[in-house]
């Protein structure tokens, strides 16, 4: 009998994951950078698809902002886990999934989280070690449990997960520049060594700062898109291996949306929402999960 006839939708659904997360994971260690977008919805995260992107994230921002929520974790993790399920069941690439510090006060709680993305089909995961309420630094302890956790629970289930270890002691950290960079270098390297796939500082824009972050850790780097960062060729120099939109994306949609609006409201024409824009039946192809990259190539 042919084994392949003998094995269930879930295994088969879970050995397509498997191979998602490797696809992932080995997309931080090629030639060429990892540029990876990220979405804030299923619209968002189609277009990111067809337009060639080998993998698509998501913004925590932008994503609990579309449902009325600010970013951090005020909304609750089910409404959270829901929004990622339905990005994961539209895309055929990989999905990593901001989940913040992880919607929970304990390792267990994250896990309960982790294991809730990975169900939704999410294959990689970033992870902040700071509280978005009070803006500040949670222990490196806690952020290095949480990634040996995530590690373990990946492993257990058969998923490679992909880790983002992200710190801000950059922006939150104790001292002058130096001490914080210092402190983000020291926090990076525990993540590394927990088992992290890859370490986000974030905060580093100046090309000099971010070759030197680099250099220390010797390993995957991911920096974020904000204005003054250096070109995706100058990063590649610098030895960055992950390049993230984080909420940029959403950014530039809403400042499309406040210029469209302003120039029909003060000019009475409509430029802004007829150039460029997509047509109905593309818009309504992204809510399936049928991909529209070749249609759009030709």
């Amino acid at each position: 009998m042919d084994r392949s006839l003998a094995i269930s939708p879930l295994e088969l659904a879970m050995r397509s994951q498997k191979d998602k997360a490797r696809d992932f994971r080995e997309l931080h260690h090629g030639k060429r950078i990892l540029i990876l977008p990220n979405a804030w919805d299923v619209p968002s995260a189609r277009i990111f698809e067809n337009e060639g992107f080998p993998a698509v994230a998501t913004s925590s921002a932008g994503l609990m902002v579309s449902l009325g929520y600010p970013d951090g974790e005020v909304i609750g993790r089910d409404e959270f886990v829901s929004a990622i399920r339905r990005i994961g069941r539209v895309l055929s690439v990989p999905l990593s999934v901001d989940i913040v510090a992880g919607f929970g006060r304990t390792t267990k709680e994250v896990s309960v989280t982790v294991k809730a993305i990975l169900k939704a089909g999410g294959v990689g995961i970033n992870i902040e070690d700071f509280d978005h309420a009070t803006k500040r630094l949670y222990p490196v302890k806690r952020e290095v449990e949480n990634v040996k956790a995530i590690r373990k629970l990946g492993n257990s289930v058969g998923i490679p997960v992909v880790i983002n270890a992200r710190t801000d002691a950059l922006r939150f950290g104790p001292g002058d520049e130096e001490a914080k960079f210092r402190e983000a270098v020291r926090r990076a390297i525990a993540y590394r060594d927990a088992g992290a796939d890859c370490v986000y500082p974030m905060g580093l824009t100046e090309a000099a700062s971010i070759g030197r972050f680099v250099k220390e850790l010797d390993f995957p780097t991911n920096v974020m898109v904000r204005k003054g960062l250096p070109t995706v060729v100058e990063l590649e120099r610098l030895g960055v291996a992950r390049v993230s939109f984080g909420p940029s994306a959403s950014y530039a949609a809403m400042g499309l949306l406040k210029r469209a609006s302003r120039e029909v409201l003060e000019r009475g024409t409509y430029q802004n929402l007829v150039e460029g824009a997509i047509s109905f039946d593309e818009l309504n192809s992204l809510a399936t999960a049928t991909s529209n990259r070749k249609a759009n190539e030709r």
